[in-house]
């Protein structure tokens, strides 16, 4: 039986319920417009990246094509074991942090330093200069940059091998697109060429937000030009920077595979093969779909994992999260 104390409670309790789905329909009716304008992006997301979920199903099945989803031959665990098992999958794992966390070192704190740096050039026409020539390389192909990158490297008239001969730090022209231990390096140093100023774009909107006349107080209370960036600039765009940096941790895992399969060849496979070219090779060059599936899970399972971990560590310590 309730005693008083609960019924009088639940007859508080439902009012508020009652109120918030009044609430919810109210705002739904009132932007109704903006509702249905996102619902294609809604379906799109939908298409694209919940439907294909279901495709997880072949990584516990021993996957034939032209057979129907219940001819399939369930395997359960086989390719986990398997893909835990394997010497090639840990080399694979090995280059793709190694990688990952360069790019994540080297790649995020290059870009900030630049905007930060751009925003205190004075001339306009030279900033839009420098601004517009350093993102314009996102948007040339991998396929573009890999073939540059390759031909300033070459032993063939290679612009960096003339240039160390030329100053006579090398005696000989030295192959750096055969050395493995150079890899990792070469891979980063194209990317940051290619993304850093795309990326900046995102803190140079961050610093063209902040207040004026926070720099102008520091300037009267005799703040340096360092000390500006450093008590002003660095603070105000810090939430952007921690938001990027979140999301940045998301995908350390899956970092794709265009740059190290143009860049990679056979004599550097064992640094270049990253977890989503082992898939690649294994999923569809050899034609083993279900294990090719087990590795893109767990990709997907690390991805999500690290996501919620660092929103879930910033969140706490920093107030700053992406959900």
């Amino acid at each position: 039986m309730e005693t008083a104390k609960e019924k009088a409670i639940t007859k508080l309790s439902l009012p508020k319920k009652k109120e918030k789905r009044n609430g919810f329909w109210k705002v739904f009716k009132s932007q109704k417009t903006l509702y249905m304008m996102s619902l294609p992006f809604v379906a799109w997301v939908f298409v694209f990246n919940y439907l294909p979920v279901w495709g997880w199903t072949m990584a516990f099945q021993n996957f034939r094509p032209g057979r129907s989803f219940f001819e399939q031959e369930w395997v359960g665990l086989d390719h986990f074991i398997t893909l835990f098992t394997d010497e090639r999958f840990f080399m694979a794992l090995r280059n793709t942090l190694a990688m990952s966390l360069l790019g994540l070192i080297v790649g995020f704190t290059i870009p900030i330093l630049f905007a930060v740096l751009l925003n205190e050039v004075r001339h306009s026409l030279f900033k839009r200069t420098v601004q517009t020539i350093t993102y314009l390389p996102h948007f040339v192909s991998w396929v573009v940059v890999a073939g540059i990158v390759t031909k300033m490297l070459s032993i063939d008239g290679g612009i960096v091998n003339d240039l160390l001969l030329k100053f006579g730090f090398i005696d000989k022209p030295f192959q750096f697109m055969a050395q493995g231990t150079w890899f990792w390096g070469i891979v980063t140093v194209s990317d940051i060429w290619k993304e850093m100023g795309w990326n900046a774009i995102i803190f140079l909107a961050a610093i063209a937000g902040l207040d004026p006349q926070l720099y102008e107080a520091a300037k009267v209370d005799g703040a340096g030009r360092l000390r500006r960036i450093w008590h002003v600039t660095l603070p105000g765009i810090r939430p952007t920077i921690l938001v990027v940096l979140i999301l940045n941790i998301g995908h350390l895992i899956s970092i794709g595979f265009e740059k190290q399969m143009l860049l990679g060849n056979s004599l550097v496979v064992d640094y270049s093969e990253v977890l989503d070219l082992y898939a690649l090779n294994y999923g569809i060059g050899l034609g083993q779909f279900s294990y090719g599936t087990a590795i893109g899970i767990f990709n997907s399972v690390v991805s999500i994992t690290l996501l919620f971990l660092a929103n879930g560590i910033f969140k706490r310590y920093s107030n700053q999260s992406v959900m």
